[in-house]
């Protein structure tokens, strides 16, 4: 095997691995995503929304946007971000539903 051989095959071999690790992350941002959308959801429907917030900023990746949408008694909450990978064209969003819960008065 040659010297132009052996870079072209480390080369190929690195550009493999750096897209590996990539969408690993990639999947594990779009976890935390759906795990903030979920806590969000739960505690918006107990009547915490502040809470919600700052869990999304703590536990979903960085710059992650909530989003709240209301139905009558129902909510739909996304959680949506870019991948901290860095792969081009890629979105990231983290959908969860909650019914909200009774409120006493007085």
């Amino acid at each position: 095997m040659t010297t132009v051989e052996t870079a072209i095959n480390l080369l190929a071999m690195g550009l493999v691995l750096a897209l590996g690790v990539s969408t690993i992350t990639a999947v594990v941002d779009q976890l935390r995503c759906t795990d903030a959308a979920r806590e969000a959801a739960r505690l918006i429907a107990r009547g915490e929304p502040e809470r919600a917030a700052s869990i999304v900023q703590s536990a979903a990746p960085p710059n992650a946007r909530l989003t709240v949408h209301a139905d009558g008694d129902t909510i739909r909450v996304e959680v949506s971000a870019r991948p901290s990978s860095g792969l081009p064209g890629l979105h990231l969003t983290g959908r969860a539903y909650a019914v909200l819960e009774p409120t006493s008065e007085g």
